[in-house]
């Protein structure tokens, strides 16, 4: 997961605008606390709202690196992720969780450093009785998102790639990220944007 963590550094705005393969997941869901970014490869699951059995199911399946890309319906009645799990993922080197839904213990979840990317926050709890779907591809915010895709989340954006760009795309988005860098040398150097960009 060298390469995902190389593409994370250079941020999903850079990533997404290099490689226009990058699939932008449209769905609200923000950083739990600020600073907290992720990079990993997706495991999916679906999980019905109001129970957390397959997150559960999911966390015993993972594999270090993984990230937990969670389908939750976009409910926020009830928060299935909390302190807890987010220790038992960290013990098992899990990278961090993305769900559509809310989850629970926020500020606990923040001090354990573990990164969670949700659409809000509900302390109410789950029925743990329904196994849901681990593995499957599943769409979260308009983009399809397979097991074993990279998924890179960030203040700005959550984006999914396919594993098998991530070399081209991390070429790709060095050269724009190097660009990007002399643009901003020249400013320094008392250039106008309206100058470096030929818009004058």
């Amino acid at each position: 997961m060298t390469r995902a963590r190389d593409l994370l550094a250079l941020g999903t705005a850079t990533v997404a605008e290099a490689w226009p393969q990058a699939r932008l997941i449209g769905a609200p869901l923000r950083p739990l606390a600020p600073g907290m970014v992720l990079a990993g490869r997706a495991l999916t699951v679906c999980c019905t709202p109001g129970d957390n059995l397959a997150l559960h199911l999911a966390m015993d399946r993972a594999a270090p690196g993984d990230v937990l890309v969670v389908d939750y319906g976009g409910s926020l009645e009830s928060g299935p992720f909390g302190e807890i799990m987010a220790l038992a993922c960290q013990l098992r080197g899990i990278n961090g969780l993305v769900i559509d839904g809310a989850v629970r213990d926020s500020a606990q979840i923040a001090a354990l450093g573990f990164a969670v990317f949700a659409r809000g926050v509900n302390i109410r709890g789950t029925v743990k009785a329904d196994r849901g779907e681990i593995g499957g591809p599943l769409t979260l915010g308009g983009v399809r998102v397979a097991t074993g895709d990279v998924v890179l989340a960030d203040a700005d954006a959550i984006v999914a790639l396919d594993a098998g760009d991530c070399a081209a795309a991390l070429t790709a988005a060095q050269a724009r990220a190097e660009h990007e860098a002399q643009m901003m040398a020249r400013l320094r150097a008392g250039e106008t944007t309206l100058s470096i960009l030929g818009l004058e």
